[in-house]
């Protein structure tokens, strides 16, 4: 499972230290692709694979914008060997990632956002939305 909250910084030809914690879940390579709420997606292999055969599977006239927004601009990346990972330009655009970002652990996931995007979000989730979120689940 992908958990935690990391704060690097992205130099200016799209380069960060990705953290060790989530390279370790993730795997040798990984993808990265656009994600909801203009950050980026991060995905072992076998998760992109799952998720790949999940839209594949709908009528084409559903998952072609899926299709569209998921595979165009995904890219397989690796580490460098000091663990630093590079953003392709056109998924930095996406995600309007400037100097100070976050990388998250979501789950099956992993997410990275600008930092500023980042603290907007958290500053939409009220603490009624996390009780009414829990009371769904049981809690």
């Amino acid at each position: 499972m992908l958990i935690g909250e990391y704060r690097p910084n992205i130099d200016a030809k799209g380069r960060f230290n990705f953290p060790a914690k989530l390279r370790e879940e993730l795997g040798e390579s990984f993808f990265i692709t656009r994600g909801m709420d203009n950050c980026l997606f991060v995905y072992s292999g076998e998760e992109y694979e799952a998720l790949a055969r999940r839209i594949q599977a709908l009528p084409l006239t559903k998952a072609k914008g899926l299709q569209r927004f998921f595979f165009s601009g995904a890219a397989e990346v690796t580490c460098d060997a000091q663990g630093r990972l590079v953003v392709p330009p056109l998924l930095r655009e996406h995600a309007g990632l400037q100097r100070e970002i976050v990388v998250i652990g979501a789950s099956t996931r992993a997410e990275i956002w600008d930092r500023e995007a980042w603290e907007r979000q958290c500053g939409q989730l009220t603490d009624e939305a996390v009780e009414l979120a829990m009371e769904e689940l049981g809690f």
